[in-house]
């Protein structure tokens, strides 16, 4: 018997041994789950009073929380290809889903910039990147960066492509364990996982979850349905289609811990915008297609055993532009031959030894979104032209509309084109301070049409001629 246990013993240090090695030898593998339209306070661990994310919170805890993390723009296409690409907006031009004209025509006072419909097939991707360095590359879910201007993800370096949503990315699938297709995006990861356990991966989970339309399985509607509303959500179809995206982040953690790989993987959690208008973000305002916190703002979870200290939060401003050189880094890659990118590794930050370099980060947005968010600017619009920078505690919007047309600096403190906040002291964006500070107002425009310079971010400039003014309603006076 003793000698059974030495045995038994001996082998599993074998093993244990084998796996060290393979960690110590091979770079890292990543993973990178990008949920589609997951708002900052939908997950359990920011504190929603109904939704329920259980995988997501027990990753919190053992990992690394940024709790100012940030997409790369406020709706998903464009998003997504800052991620990609590892640069602003104004150096890709994809600025929108379609179009940059949603909305009632004649209540646009500008000719807006128009969009590209996905990343031009010379960009070098982050996934060509990494199967330079060696990496074996997977997507799995929404792409979104085709059309006319743009490619297939295996022309942009994915050596697999599979979207259970495919041909049609609209339908709707008729199965009732799987109405979103979250797990069988999820199997195809784990069966790409599983062949390619012995070499480096990198395996891009792009959910369409919860993404409308929502669906969720019976079981989980049904547990959601039976729950007690909260004071902020109540949407039970929400919850559930949130608490199957959760299940299947779970399913991925834990093939990765059997197949002991967690040792050696960076797993990424986060979303590519703000939540919709179904789900309030307060204290965050604004909700997904607009530039306040609520619309821009991500959850964001870095797990990694042995590197990242388990429980950690950051609260370094962070943006998805940022992943590209963070996965070049972890892989021991160099950036591409002439690639410019705006971001910077996140690499110090998971070792907790060191800090960013960079002021500021930035959005730039020259069109228009239909449809208003919630406590928004606007009765019309998600949001009009704007140009946005974070710096510090501080942050900007600049309103082409009224920089353009209603006297531009000459007249800022009566235009309404800048916004300016305190986020540390306002994270709701209620109080406007771009006239009662000044200084930090000028500080963080010049910041801002400096970049938008170096950038070319483009501005709108034309007049619409279409645009006809709604008419003024008239209050009634005081008897």
């Amino acid at each position: 018997m003793k000698k059974k246990l030495l045995i038994c013993a001996c082998f599993l240090f074998a093993v244990l041994s084998w796996q060290t090695a393979i960690a110590q030898t091979r770079p890292p593998n990543i993973v990178l789950i990008l949920a589609d339209d997951l708002g900052w306070k939908d997950v359990g661990y920011q504190g929603s009073d109904f939704y329920e994310t259980p995988n997501l919170d027990r990753l919190a805890k053992s990992g690394m929380v940024f709790s100012q993390a940030y997409a790369g723009a406020g709706n998903c296409a464009p998003s997504r290809a800052v991620l990609l690409s590892g640069q602003y907006g104004p150096r890709h031009s994809v600025y929108a889903v379609g179009s940059t004209d949603r909305g009632p025509k004649n209540l646009m006072r500008m000719i807006p910039i128009p969009n590209k419909s996905g990343l031009a097939p010379e960009q070098v991707t982050l996934a060509e990147a990494l199967k330079a360095a060696g990496y074996v590359t997977g997507i799995f879910g929404k792409w979104h960066l085709g059309g006319p201007d743009g490619a297939s993800p295996k022309v942009q370096g994915f050596d697999v492509y599979f979207d259970s949503r495919l041909p049609d990315p609209n339908r709707r699938r008729d199965e009732p364990e799987d109405p979103k297709g979250i797990y069988s995006l999820t199997r195809a990861a784990m069966r790409f996982i599983e062949q390619h356990k012995d070499k480096p991966f990198f395996a891009y989970v792009a959910q369409h979850a919860i993404h409308t339309s929502l669906e969720a399985r019976p079981a989980s509607l049904a547990k959601f349905k039976a729950k007690q509303p909260g004071r902020q959500h109540q949407d039970a179809l929400y919850a559930a289609c949130l608490y199957d995206l959760d299940d299947g982040v779970g399913l991925l953690l834990n093939q990765l811990k059997e197949l002991g790989l967690a040792q050696n993987t960076l797993f990424i959690f986060t979303s590519d915008n703000g939540g919709t208008q179904q789900s309030s973000q307060e204290p965050l305002r604004g909700n997904k297609g607009c530039y306040y916190e609520g619309g821009i703002r991500e959850p964001f979870i870095a797990y990694w055993p042995g590197v990242i200290k388990p429980g950690t939060i950051n609260t370094t401003p962070i943006h998805n532009v940022d992943l590209y050189p963070t996965f070049l880094a972890v892989a021991g890659a160099q950036i591409p031959p002439g690639k410019l990118l705006d971001g910077e590794s996140l690499l110090p930050l998971f070792r907790n030894n060191g800090q960013l370099n960079r002021q500021a980060i930035f959005w730039h947005f020259p069109g228009y979104l239909d449809t208003p968010v919630l406590r928004g600017r606007d009765t019309v619009f998600r949001t009009r032209p704007v140009s946005t920078i974070r710096k510090g505690d501080w942050k900007l919007h600049l309103y082409h509309e009224e920089w353009q047309l209603d006297g531009g600096l000459a007249r800022i403190e009566v235009n309404n084109a800048v916004e300016l906040y305190n986020i540390a002291a306002d994270i709701g964006e209620r109080n406007n301070l771009a006239n009662a500070n000044k200084a930090k107002r000028d500080e963080l425009l010049g910041d801002l049409l400096r970049w938008c310079k170096t950038t070319k971010a483009p501005f709108p400039t034309e007049r619409n001629p279409a645009y006809v003014p709604e008419p003024a309603v008239s209050k009634p006076q005081n008897q």
